[in-house]
């Protein structure tokens, strides 16, 4: 009797588990890594901040010591992505877009919420290295597909997830460090990318260009995640549980 099998398809989580890992940056040389994407993103490529204020090609700020940081690396070692979870303290103006952006804060609406402070942080520079983003158009976005390295097509279509899973990842450390009141500064196609991902953010104000023209977004993390489409959910909780191991373990 002849008999066959059925193969399984590659899911979402296969397809990017098999090019990239991402991980809880706890160490320096992991940060740095993280920094030296920010560098070649905010200084070489879109001249946000000035080079000369970096002489060691790593971007940071007074905001990083006490920020939680994720990294994405290429399976050839290649660090890809990075976003970092800045958490509010008690000082007002303690978060980026506070400091950076407060004119653009519609107050009553953030009022309205009723949030704690000891809740609420901020999502912030979310980059995607050069090397993974598409050379035509690059101008227009920080975020998109590869062209510049030599990859199969199936893997090129998993590039474009390097953003959203770098937005999993700082879910994830919401999640997991409580801060689940979540704001975030964004240009205005990545609300429309996450919200294709099934993840609905709240518009809390109006565009400022700071960085490019940005707008602050809030949403709650219980939101995001049972918001999310079934197969980003899975990818989520894979990710969810591989920072939480490293997390708990520092």
């Amino acid at each position: 009797m002849n008999t066959t099998t059925t193969q399984r398809s590659p899911t979402l989580i296969d397809n990017f588990q098999k090019y990239f890992r991402v991980e809880y940056a706890s160490s320096v040389n992991q940060r740095n890594a993280a920094y030296h994407i920010r560098y070649r993103v905010y200084c070489e490529e879109f001249g946000y901040e000035p080079k000369a204020m970096f002489p060691d090609q790593l971007e940071h700020d007074e905001y990083d010591d006490d920020a939680f940081h994720c990294l994405i690396t290429h399976r050839s070692d290649m660090p890809a992505g990075c976003v970092r979870l800045v958490p509010a303290t008690d000082k007002p103006g303690s978060l980026p877009f506070e400091k950076y952006c407060g004119e653009s804060i519609d107050q009553g609406i953030v009022d309205s919420l009723g949030l704690q402070r000891s809740s609420m942080c901020e999502i912030s520079r979310l980059a995607v290295d050069g090397a993974f983003r598409r050379r035509s158009g690059e101008a227009l976005t920080r975020f998109g597909e590869i062209e510049a390295m030599d990859c199969s097509q199936q893997e090129k279509r998993t590039f474009s997830l390097i953003a959203v899973a770098a937005f999993l990842s700082a879910t994830a450390l919401t999640e997991i460090t409580r801060h689940t009141d979540v704001f975030a500064m964004m240009e205005p196609f990545l609300p429309r990318l996450l919200k294709r991902s099934g993840i609905f953010f709240q518009r809390v104000g109006k565009d400022v260009d700071y960085h490019g023209i940005r707008a602050p977004y809030f949403i709650r993390t219980q939101e995001a995640v049972e918001s999310m489409r079934p197969d980003l959910r899975g990818l989520y909780e894979v990710i969810h549980a591989q920072i939480k191991e490293k997390h708990g373990a520092d």
